[in-house]
């Protein structure tokens, strides 16, 4: 098993990508911090991996605060002794529409949880990761921070300061074993965003559409 022994926290992991990231981890023998803000998706996931055999705990945290990516990574340590992987899967965007509908409010959201929880991860890691020699820094960004489509240039923008943050802090990091990786997913029907993106419900068709662009 690849991850057998290290511990990772994995974000936004109740449903979507960061649910089969977690359960992915899990049975490549890491032990898993699934997070999430909803605690029924969390619990679930937490739950299915502990029964199939693995080790998991899950944590409701607000991944745009500071003081709960602290405490986020304190229960971490506490729970399995360390920290070896974040997996920044949590993400959020506005729906499908044209910019001068965005509210400044939904910016400020998109921006929050797309970005400074990126920033704040590592701000509170980085002590952790020091302490033990590296870690490993697992950014989930988009294709459309590199190949925008309109009607989401608030959540585009978001994702391409993802792409340079990971690339800004892997050469920064790098030199002290702290690796960073940027991943960037295409379109997919089956997380909760998925009808935010296409601005409605998803069809065939819409799913079609998206995989083509």
């Amino acid at each position: 098993m690849r991850l057998n022994g290290k511990v990772a926290i994995v974000t936004g992991a109740g449903s979507g990508f960061g649910e089969g990231i977690a359960r992915r981890f899990a049975q490549e023998g890491a032990r898993v911090v699934v997070n999430d803000i909803n605690v029924q998706g969390g619990e679930r996931v937490a739950g299915e991996i502990a029964t199939a055999g693995g080790k998991a705990l899950f944590l409701r945290a607000d991944v745009t605060r500071g003081a709960e990516w602290a405490g986020m990574i304190g229960a971490a340590e506490t729970a399995f002794g360390g920290l070896d992987i974040i997996v920044n899967n949590a993400g959020w965007t506005h729906r499908k529409k044209p910019y001068a509908e965005v509210t400044e409010a939904e910016f400020d959201k998109v921006y929050a949880i797309n970005v400074k929880s990126v920033y704040l991860s590592a701000l509170h890691a980085l002590p952790v990761f020091r302490r033990r020699g590296g870690g490993c820094l697992v950014n989930i960004a988009s294709t459309a921070g590199l190949r925008p489509r309109p009607g989401l240039t608030v959540y585009n923008s978001s994702k391409a300061a993802v792409i340079l943050m990971s690339k800004s802090m892997a050469a920064e990091f790098g030199p002290e074993r702290i690796r960073v990786n940027c991943v960037n997913p295409v379109f997919s029907a089956d997380t909760a965003l998925s009808a935010e993106f296409a601005g409605g419900a998803i069809t065939e068709e819409v799913r079609q559409r998206y995989l083509a662009t």
